[in-house]
């Protein structure tokens, strides 16, 4: 274990090292320079009605000011994953809590786990911390998570068996959720954005028709190619559902919505634009039929492939991995908003090498609409000071 005193070296060094940084960020441009707190932001945008929105800084936070394309002073940053095993006090509850669920289930300790990352480094975003699987039961399906085996669901492989998936009712289902998002809400007030998520219809069932995890993905795609009209009536379902508690989510509290197609990368194109885009445009369209002004992000793994396809489903950011250029990604799909890509390994390098890999990140964001993140989820060994390095530096930017 290091010492106190080789802690606080390190931390006194780091400090150096985003302080010297900082000095050699970009300079200010547009008129936009330090924080806006006490002056108007204007936001000109499209809302439901076609109404110019014109509202004070201080009264919203910088990620959902960001998010919706509104000029900001810096980018806003959070970590996919940033509630979780890389923090100390993350895994000390997990021995009093030893289950994902009652960790996910039991509101109070989901608000106190959310809220780890945010208070031991700052972040810009908040993200509930669940798992895309918590609705399941809502929908007639039950599952568990192991905590080294993870998810297990009794396969859904029959026409009965899918029939039976029924529409839920979140506040039943899901009342916990609703208390978490308030709690965050009133937490962190307007420091920091308060980020919903869900899965995407084709990734939950891949869940639900493999059973679990899975390698090859072997079960779903034969039920594509053989019973392709039973695969499309289990994902209508689910995309009714996932519309609906995404709605929830936003109701309660969130003011982001960030939905995960983690699966959908391993589709051929064809396959991509018959059992997922649709299924992704559906809840979407959902969503935003309802609460057009809140921010949605779409992210799928190993998407680079599809990224044109993805800007098309009618969110508002496409979160991007670390195998694209973020400059290139844009150019590809033309106006939406970025979030990303910071490669979760750098988190693993020396502190020299995350100022400057993050500024790079920074630099191909472009400067609008940009949310800075990892490529993927934060890997459990990512040291905490390399973590809230990689926070410091974005926070220390200006463009």
């Amino acid at each position: 274990m290091r010492s106190a005193m080789h802690t606080a070296r390190s931390a006194a060094a780091i400090a150096l090292l985003v302080g010297a940084a900082s000095a050699h960020v970009a300079p200010a441009r547009h008129g936009v320079s330090g924080s806006l707190t006490g002056r108007r932001a204007v936001a000109r945008g499209a809302g439901a009605r076609g109404v110019t929105r014109i509202a004070l800084a201080v009264d919203e936070p910088l990620l959902l000011r960001a998010a919706r394309g509104e000029q900001v002073e810096r980018p806003p940053v959070w970590m996919m994953r940033q509630a979780g095993r890389h923090m100390k006090v993350y895994r000390d509850l997990c021995e009093k809590y030893p289950t994902f669920r009652e960790r996910s289930e039991i509101a109070e300790v989901s608000t106190q786990i959310s809220l780890q990352p945010w208070e031991a480094y700052k972040t810009d975003g908040v993200i509930l911390f669940s798992d895309i699987l918590t609705p399941l039961p809502g929908m007639g399906i039950e599952f568990d998570i192991l905590e080294k085996a993870g998810p297990k669901i009794r396969a859904l492989r029959s026409a009965a068996e899918i029939d039976a998936v029924h529409l839920m009712d979140p506040d039943e289902a899901c009342p916990f959720v609703r208390q978490t998002l308030g709690d965050l809400r009133k937490e962190v007030g307007n420091e920091a954005t308060v980020l919903g998520f869900i899965g995407a219809p084709y990734t939950m069932a891949t869940y639900c028709i493999e059973g679990g995890t899975s390698s090859s993905y072997l079960e779903i795609k034969k039920m594509g190619l053989n019973e392709p009209e039973l695969l499309h009536k289990l994902l209508t379902k689910l995309a009714d559902n996932l519309a609906e508690y995404a709605c929830y989510q936003i109701e309660s509290g969130a003011q982001v919505v960030q939905m995960f197609d983690s699966w959908a990368g391993n589709l051929s194109p064809m396959d991509y634009d018959t059992f997922s885009h649709p299924y992704q445009q559906r809840v979407v369209q959902k969503v935003k039929a309802k609460h057009p002004d809140v921010p949605f992000i779409t992210y799928i793994a190993k998407s680079a492939a599809l990224l044109e396809r993805m800007s098309q489903n009618g969110g508002d950011i496409v979160s991007v991995d670390w195998t694209v250029h973020l400059a290139e990604a844009r150019e590809k799909m033309g106006g939406i908003g970025v979030q990303g890509n910071l490669d979760p390994a750098v988190l693993l390098g020396s502190p020299e090498v995350i100022i400057e890999r993050t500024h790079d990140v920074i630099k191909q964001g472009g400067g609008k609409q940009h949310v800075v993140n990892l490529g993927h989820g934060i890997e459990p060994s990512t040291p905490e000071e390399n973590a809230k390095l990689f926070v410091d530096t974005v926070k220390a930017y200006r463009y």
